[in-house]
């Protein structure tokens, strides 16, 4: 037997240990990293937006407020309940949280990532980094290497997903970047969330990308706009465990987010149509 029918012999025989479910034994569910609200009954529980060990998202059209509404995230998992980030909790058990920005540049990402101490008063924990000035195949083997480099992160987020390829219209390279998160997550034990544009006018994420997150995310998350420019609304339209409630969040003048109490009325149809 050859040595490449001997590397292949043990590839396969290691997928096939560790792939392998037994339909009868015990699987634990997989922990909680970042919730909203508890559930109904005699024991209310926190409702999960996101658990240890898979990816999710949140879409929303350009200029919606979906990197205030990661700032929430970021917020909630580093300073744990604060008056800003409302009903929203991270379970972070003393884990980092690891901040891509691949958007903006260097000095625009520091006043995002500011805004997390700005919210919640620390940055414990909290590492950012502005991937701005890469290009797509650099920031994706930039954080390949440092999520395997560095120990004890909890959540990661990437904002925005699409600057990790060329095209996200490209089937292959969509793919590949969401077999990346797939990989990440499980490997690590982390949970990722990331940011994609909605198309104009429509509920669907950008390209064949936005297709491939939809069918492997463990939460999709799309924001809608009220007439209040101000104001929007976090909505869940999928998730494999239970749908958190709607809630809603405003922007004040000093330019930093927080959740409202209850949901304005007059969602803005001229920014997001459903169809």
């Amino acid at each position: 037997m050859n040595q490449l029918k001997i590397d292949y012999e043990q590839k396969y025989k290691a997928i096939l240990e560790s792939s392998y479910v037994d339909p009868l034994g015990n699987v634990s569910q997989p922990p909680l990293a970042l919730s909203y609200g508890l559930s109904g009954g005699y024991n209310p529980l926190p409702t999960g937006i996101a658990t240890y060990g898979n990816f999710s998202f949140v879409q929303a059209p350009p200029k919606s407020k979906k990197t205030f509404f990661l700032s929430l995230i970021a917020s909630a998992y580093v300073g744990g309940k604060t008056q800003r980030t409302g009903d929203m909790l991270g379970h972070r058990e003393g884990k980092k949280l690891i901040h891509y920005d691949t958007e903006q540049s260097t000095f625009h990402a520091q006043k995002v990532f500011r805004r997390v101490n700005d919210i919640c008063g620390t940055t414990e924990d909290y590492y950012t980094y502005a991937l701005r000035a890469y290009s797509a195949p650099e920031r994706l083997d930039f954080i390949d290497w440092h999520l395997y480099n560095t120990d004890n992160i909890g959540l990661v987020i990437i904002d925005g997903i699409a600057d990790l390829v060329l095209d996200s219209n490209d089937l292959i390279q969509s793919s590949k970047l969401v077999q990346y998160l797939m990989k990440w997550t499980q490997e690590l034990n982390i949970h990722i969330i990331t940011a994609i544009h909605s198309n104009w006018n429509s509920e669907k994420p950008t390209g064949h990308l936005g297709s491939f997150l939809e069918k492997k995310a463990e939460t999709q998350i799309a924001l809608e706009l009220t007439s209040d420019k101000s104001v929007a609304v976090a909505k869940c339209k999928r998730s494999r465990g239970y749908s958190f409630d709607d809630f809603a969040f405003q922007v004040d003048p000093k330019g930093l987010p927080f959740i409202l109490e209850s949901i304005p009325d007059q969602i803005d149809k001229d920014k997001y149509i459903k169809i």
